[in-house]
């Protein structure tokens, strides 16, 4: 198996482990409310749709064989875009959906903490 297929592989069990942490969350919080069920899940994807974008733009790239400069820019401008679609849908489930705090930025850091040791786990495999 190539190394490239085998990122990929990783990433796309990381969004997954992702998307499941984010569901139990869900799940969890709603045992207080409905409301706070549906914060839990908008704090986790305001991490997991812009890593979603993210990894759509990199399959995109790993096509083309663009020069090794150009990649660096691409791949800072995206994490770039990431920080700023995260923030906004923060600010979005915050100030318009008027969630609740609490459930929000426990699923938003508990994704956050997948997404830095759940590629160590899937990687090492034991």
């Amino acid at each position: 198996m190539s190394a490239s297929r085998l990122n990929g592989n990783v990433a796309r069990k990381l969004l997954i482990i992702q998307l499941l942490t984010i569901i139990v969350a869900g799940l969890l919080f709603c045992l207080n409310g409905p409301f706070w069920g549906a914060s839990a899940v908008f704090g986790g994807l305001a991490v997991w749709l812009p890593n979603v974008v993210f990894m759509f733009f990199a399959w995109r790239h790993k096509a083309h064989s663009p020069t090794a400069g150009r990649i660096a820019w691409t791949f800072a401008l995206g994490e770039a875009a990431k920080v700023v679609a995260t923030f906004s849908l923060l600010v979005v489930a915050l100030a318009y959906v008027k969630a609740v705090f609490l459930p929000l930025i426990v699923t938003w850091i508990s994704a956050l903490v997948v997404q830095m040791l759940a590629p160590a786990v899937i990687n090492n495999k034991g």
